[in-house]
């Protein structure tokens, strides 16, 4: 039999690796930028011309390279980066298999223009197709400069399927956003047909280099988080909940220095952000991940665009937390016009008690608006936490001058939203929206969103211990359930039980409740029970872990058994709501992502009315 088996020559062997590495000009940017950092290069200047398929130029400042350095770079698998095997587990450079430079002059016309710090003379190689033309010395600075021109010349098939100049010149200037947030110390510059599409400095800072590249206003939504457990890092920049939109998103991920991609972390960036923004919207994020260089692999992907974490669970959970973290401590109250930083509710102080055991009123009313304790005595009369259920849970540190823990981001002073006088001037509206006077203007207040924050957290902190107990019932309530429903609640009892319903079977498809939760006077409990069975019947991925059981149960909870729009409430109740909503980690948004606050300034209420 005839062989039909041929060895490949270098020359195809070449444009097939440059097929792997190099598909677009942005491609090939990108690997000359990466040699350009890897060469500890402060300023990198790119050149465009036709989108890159005419001309790429890459200047950088870095250590430049002597004579026959510049040869053996243009050469397969040769690099300084590694030695053996074993260092691929420690790989701490952008480059290291040695294969850009010669791939990219594999399917183009190059010239590489060198000269190392210790060299006379600098180097010129050109290359035409991955063969050698011409090696000569130049006078040249220190650094060096890769120029690519006709690009695919030799691969007619691939440059039929690049786009119009404009859309590649895009992609190339995406490359180059990328590799500045991955590398704010140092200088870029990129120009395209002689027009300048970036010009950044070096940046102090992750926050500047996102202000020069999207703007300032874009830079001032975003937070800082910064987080560490177990040998892993989290560090970089979040969008706040309320300036996030639905849609597009800007969302890099970078690991040890090096971008990558990675669609299970976004999901774990979007599960931080659950319960203060709605699902279809797409915060911005820049996270910067440190690991041991042992527990991840960078040699996965041909374009090194993707990673393998050895214990990716983890590094998801990490970033999850981290990201819940970040927005714990971040304002993000929501105004008509603009963002402010949240309100600093702080009090008058009342005047000293006057002597005895006897309060006045209108002290009793200060009190309760503070939230000194969870009752005040005025002779023998005890004023409850009504909204709070049996536990009286009210937090009144919000009353008393401190910040709610969803607190202003760096850098943005708080506006101080001192209360107007001793008593609290609430007023409620339509029966669902609360209004409170402060120096500043006006805060609004829906008072539903409110309160399913404020039982959203209570539950959710109740799972981490033994749960809310109900209240028993004098007579049971016994409620008839389809077969599917009934399924669901029997495998649920337990979670239903740690709510606060007693529930158990009754014969049949029917369940019979002991004893129920009391987050409020005007809470239907039966209505709840229902809807809420009605979510866990929709809801099949409740078969998940028992941290998202837990956090689909609370959440619907939240929502079941909040007060209502439309429900009027007295003084103390809506004093009680104040408080309680301002001692919760985050108060702006309620458990679907919606604003809780809307703040009203007195400047825009001057606008409003031409004054």
């Amino acid at each position: 039999m005839p062989r039909t088996i041929e060895v490949l020559s270098d020359l195809v062997a070449n444009q097939i690796a440059a097929g792997e590495v190099v598909e677009r000009p942005a491609s090939a940017v990108k690997e000359l930028v990466e040699n350009a950092l890897d060469a500890r290069a402060t300023r990198i200047d790119i050149d465009i011309d036709g989108g890159g398929k005419k001309r790429i130029r890459v200047t950088d400042d870095g250590i430049g390279m002597g004579r026959e350095d510049a040869l053996l770079s243009l050469d397969r698998h040769a690099t300084s980066k590694i030695r053996a095997a074993v260092d691929l587990q420690s790989v701490g450079t952008f480059g290291f298999r040695g294969e850009a430079l010669p791939s990219i002059a594999a399917v183009s016309r190059l010239t590489l223009k060198t000269k190392g710090e210790s060299e006379s003379v600098g180097t010129r190689v050109r290359v035409k197709g991955g063969t050698i033309t011409g090696v000569e010395d130049m006078p040249r600075r220190r650094g060096t400069t890769v120029e690519v021109s006709n690009l695919f010349f030799n691969a007619p098939a691939r440059s039929k399927f690049l786009k119009a100049p404009g859309a590649e010149a895009r992609a190339v200037s995406d490359v180059v956003s990328v590799l500045a947030l991955a590398n704010a110390s140092v200088g870029f510059g990129l120009t395209s047909g002689g027009r300048v599409l970036l010009d950044l400095p070096p940046a102090a800072d992750l926050t500047a280099r996102v202000s020069d590249l999207w703007g300032r206003e874009a830079a001032a939504t975003l937070i800082a988080l910064s987080s560490q457990v177990d040998g892993m890092e989290v560090r970089g920049l979040i969008q706040r909940p309320d300036a996030a939109k639905s849609g597009f998103r800007r969302a890099h991920l970078f690991v040890n220095g090096r971008p990558f991609r990675s669609r299970p972390l976004l999901t774990a960036l979007d599960r931080g952000y659950r319960t203060t923004i709605s699902e279809k919207v797409r915060p911005w994020a820049f996270l910067y991940l440190r690991t041991p260089p042992g527990r991840v692999d960078m040699n996965v992907h041909p374009a090194k665009a993707e990673v393998r974490f050895r214990d990716a669970s983890a590094v998801e959970s990490f970033v999850e937390e981290a990201v819940r973290e970040g927005l714990t401590s971040a304002a993000s109250a929501a105004t008509l016009d603009t963002q402010l930083a949240p309100p600093q509710l702080l009090v008058r102080e009342p005047p000293p008690p006057r002597t005895g055991s006897k309060k006045s009123k209108e002290e009793i009313q200060t009190a309760l608006f503070l939230g000194g304790a969870d009752h005040v005595v005025d002779g023998g009369a005890e004023v409850t936490n009504k909204l709070g259920g049996r536990e009286n849970a009210v937090v009144g540190d919000a009353g008393r001058g401190t910040e709610p823990r969803e607190t202003a981001p760096p850098g943005v002073e708080p506006i101080p939203m001192v209360m107007v006088a001793e008593r609290p001037r609430l007023w409620q509206v339509l029966n669902t929206y609360v209004i409170a006077e402060t120096r500043e203007g006006l805060i609004i207040i829906d008072q539903h969103s409110a309160h399913e924050r404020i039982l959203f957290e209570r539950l959710s902190r109740a799972f981490e211990e033994s749960g809310q107990t109900g209240q028993r019932l004098l007579f049971p309530l016994t409620i008839r359930l389809s077969k599917a429903e009934f399924e669901h609640v029997e495998a649920l009892t337990g979670i239903l039980n740690r709510v606060g319903f007693e529930v158990e079977g009754f014969g049949g498809n029917t369940i019979i409740v002991h004893a129920v939760p009391d987050p409020h006077p005007y809470f239907d409990p039966e209505r709840c029970l229902r809807e809420m069975i009605d979510e866990l019947v929709a809801g099949s991925d409740l078969t998940c872990s028992a941290k998202n059981q837990h956090e689909k149960i609370a959440m619907t909870f939240a929502c079941k058994g909040a007060i209502k729009a439309g429900q009027r409430l007295n003084e103390s109740e809506l004093q009680e709501l104040f408080d309680q909503l301002f001692a919760t980690e985050l108060p702006y948004h309620d458990v679907h992502g919606r604003p809780t606050i809307v703040r009203l300034s007195k400047n825009e209420m001057e606008r409003k009315f031409g004054r």
